[in-house]
């Protein structure tokens, strides 16, 4: 019974999918080759990161963490997964955020997918020679988040645009690479 349900919404999925969606939906392997074709770009980011950070409060003031992040290819390489902490001083984690990252061959789009701080959102992700950027449309402010990542060194800055006014800095972190990660592919659940 459950699996003549899901078989029926996948068809319904299927016939809602736009034509041009299906057409290339048609050869599973051949959507995964081109994401993961896509994704290899942004192979620079993989691994553990730590560093400190700063983010401006809603009060003003300044709050100073150490941020960690580790990023994985999951599958097969066609998705970027990621995991962002802040550390207070004392080791207790007041900042933690989870994303994907993934690319649609049918838009040529990179999406960032995040959650954090109780909010979930999708964002276009633009990959740049030595890094990305993206963006947070908030009425008229934009925020947007540029990262240049090279040499083991990963800065990230983000910032309030408002029309007519010049941008504020209200984050920045200055990380180092410290090492690989197996995350988040090791650990699969085994068929035996």
């Amino acid at each position: 019974m459950l699996k003549h349900r899901l078989a029926g919404l996948a068809l319904v999925a299927l016939a809602a999918a736009p034509a041009h969606a299906r057409a290339q939906g048609d050869d599973p392997a051949a959507l995964i080759a081109a994401q993961r074709a896509a994704m290899a770009p942004l192979s620079f980011m993989d691994g553990v990161w730590r560093g400190p950070a700063w983010t401006i409060l809603a009060s003003g003031a300044r709050h100073d963490i150490t941020q960690t992040e580790r990023i994985g290819p999951f599958l097969g390489g066609s998705v970027k997964v990621v995991e962002g902490r802040g550390y207070d001083p004392d080791g207790t984690v007041t900042f933690n955020a989870f994303g994907t990252i993934s690319f649609n061959p049918a838009t040529r789009v990179y999406t960032l997918h995040s959650y954090a701080q109780g909010r979930e959102g999708d964002f276009v992700l633009t990959p740049t020679g030595d890094g990305y950027v993206w963006e947070i449309p908030a009425g008229p402010m934009t925020i947007p988040y540029t990262a240049v990542i090279k040499d083991g060194a990963w800065r990230e800055v983000g910032d309030r645009i408002m029309p007519g006014r010049e941008p504020v800095r209200f984050f920045e972190m200055n990380l180092r690479r410290v090492g690989d990660t197996d995350w988040p592919a090791a650990g699969a659940v085994s068929a035996h």
